[in-house]
């Protein structure tokens, strides 16, 4: 029996046998041709690598979620991008292989990546050598790995690609010696539930072993005894028990034993996202990431396509609160067909609600389409990254507007939607008293909040052991914010990753916190959680 530490990602316990899974993109023998001909294998390649981008996308909304199945979006607009492709053929016309052409681009746009200064884009690194490898293995005929039985899935680094190519149902485990707990495939383990640990030193050896991974405590155990193992598949059969008690608590209202009730809601991207909010006995939609709108294409949504989406997400809440943040793009979420310039340090440039004052016409739209679609439920409306007073002031100056637009046509919309501020920048919390007296709640963004107060880049994982879950500056800013907003008679709510973590959910509710918006999967643990609490 050997045991090996790594870092956790997600939490949890598997038992089985080890499957090891190479990266793709290596190396077998490859006949060179013609230049032309050449051209010709890495344009058929290309079109093939979209055509598989295009099934994991599909398979990826059917399965996981709208912003997992961004991933690939990202993906085919990376494949079709002319820098890549004129380096390629520039090369296979200097003599090189469609092979060799591919996997030097691959090499030269790695490493440009990873020279960047934004944690962001050095993240790209991983997606334009998982695309080029996916190229790479069309040319040499390579079929993915399958895995026939249910295996703790162990690899250098597993790109979202091969994760979504693998059978679900045989996926029991992710234990990578590469990537962090901000990477794509990171993402997607927490979605789908599997546990997950990363910079653990893996070895091929262990291939068909039977192993425990106890992702709660970060560590990998091969070849265990008997009485671990035993002593393990009892842990799982309790945490299975659990499962099955908290599926019964989909119709139970959510209050803490001393009778406050809290109000738990689901973040979504889309409409897969609310029905998997739905299924979870969300009590409504406390983040609507209304980007993935505009993310998803290659022109601007017009103001019926959105309208049709809100108002069938409305509909299917049957009444429930439905809070649609509007546009947040910059930063970490570009929009290639805006031509937005890049900067060198996007989280704090040109980005969400600064665009959407900027560029009236695409807001009023957004707004327009939301107003006609709040007769249809409960709409409720959050701007981003709101840092000043006059800019909620200058926002409902044009609602008022858009409200005037539509009784000019003889449009119904409900003049009574709740409309908030994320607060998610110092300056917003240090203004609260004033914000508040503007609107109807706040949603706290903790995520941004964190990063913006520690000046720390939460996607930079050589910074991740600076990151304290939850802080004693945070404490006091989100003790401030809420004071400030209940003397104003509004409710505060808290939408980013610490909404949805169990450790410190008993501190968020001391603290007076009305509502917890968390990812669809989390609503019954956290309802549990919640029912459990007396303050």
């Amino acid at each position: 029996m050997h045991t090996f530490r790594g870092e956790k990602v997600v939490g949890g316990i598997a038992i089985g046998k080890i499957a090891v899974v190479s990266c793709g993109g290596g190396g077998t023998d490859y006949h060179k041709e013609s230049p032309k001909q050449e051209r010709e294998k890495f344009q058929s390649a290309r079109e093939k690598t979209l055509e598989q981008i295009e099934r994991l996308r599909l398979k990826a909304l059917e399965e996981i979620g709208e912003e997992e199945a961004y991933v690939f979006e990202a993906h085919t607009m990376m494949l079709q991008d002319l820098d890549l492709e004129e380096m390629i053929v520039e090369k296979i016309q200097q003599d090189l292989g469609a092979k060799e052409a591919i996997s030097q681009a691959r090499d030269y746009f790695s490493s440009l990546f990873l020279a960047m200064e934004d944690s962001y884009m050095q993240a790209r690194s991983a997606d334009v050598c998982d695309i080029c490898n996916q190229m790479i293995d069309v040319l040499d005929g390579v079929e993915h790995q399958e895995i026939t039985e249910p295996s703790l899935i162990v690899a250098m680094d597993l790109t979202p690609s091969q994760t979504l190519k693998m059978n679900r149902n045989c996926f029991l485990a992710l234990i990578t010696q590469e990537g962090s707990s901000c990477s794509h495939t990171a993402i997607m383990a927490r979605t789908m539930g599997i546990p997950a640990i990363n910079q653990i030193q893996i070895e091929s050896e262990w291939d068909g072993e039977m192993a425990i991974l106890d992702a709660n405590e970060a560590q990998l155990i091969i070849a265990p005894s008997q009485e671990v193992l035993q002593k393990y598949q009892k842990l799982q059969e309790q945490e299975r028990e659990k499962q099955s008690a908290l599926l019964k608590l989909k119709q139970t209202k959510t209050c803490t034993k001393d009778g406050k009730e809290i109000k738990l809601y689901a973040n979504i991207g889309g409409l897969e996202d609310a029905k998997t909010a739905l299924d979870n006995g969300a009590e409504g939609i406390g983040l609507f990431r209304s980007e993935f709108l505009y993310l998803s294409r290659t022109n601007l949504p017009t103001e019926q396509e959105q309208f049709e989406i809100y108002k069938e997400v409305l509909e299917m809440m049957e009444n429930r609160r439905v809070i649609v943040r509007t546009l947040d793009i910059g930063a970490d979420k570009r929009i290639d067909y805006l031509n937005l310039d890049r900067e060198e340090n996007p989280a704090l440039g040109y980005r969400a609600i600064r665009i959407c004052l900027n560029e009236i016409e695409i807001f009023k739209t957004q707004l327009r389409a939301l107003y006609r679609a709040s007769v249809y439920g409960k709409l409720a409306i959050m701007f981003p990254m709101i840092i000043a007073v006059w800019e909620i002031r200058r926002i409902k100056a044009m609602i008022g507007e858009v409200q005037q637009e539509l009784r000019d046509a003889g449009v119904a919309f409900d003049d009574q939607v709740e409309i908030g501020v994320m607060i998610e920048t110092p300056a917003s919390v240090m203004i609260a008293q004033e914000l508040a007296a503007e609107v109807d709640f706040f949603s706290i963004g903790s995520n941004d909040l964190a990063q913006y107060t520690f000046a720390l880049d939460r996607q930079n994982p050589k910074i991740e052991n600076y990151h304290q879950s939850f802080d004693i500056a945070l404490k006091r800013m989100f003790a401030q914010v809420i004071e400030n907003a209940h003397k104003q008679g509004i409710w505060v709510g808290i939408c980013g990753e610490m909404a949805s973590d169990v450790d410190v959910l008993e501190e968020l509710l001391r603290l007076g916190f009305d509502e917890l918006s968390v990812s669809p999967k989390m609503i019954l643990p956290m309802r549990q959680k919640i029912l459990d609490f007396e303050d």
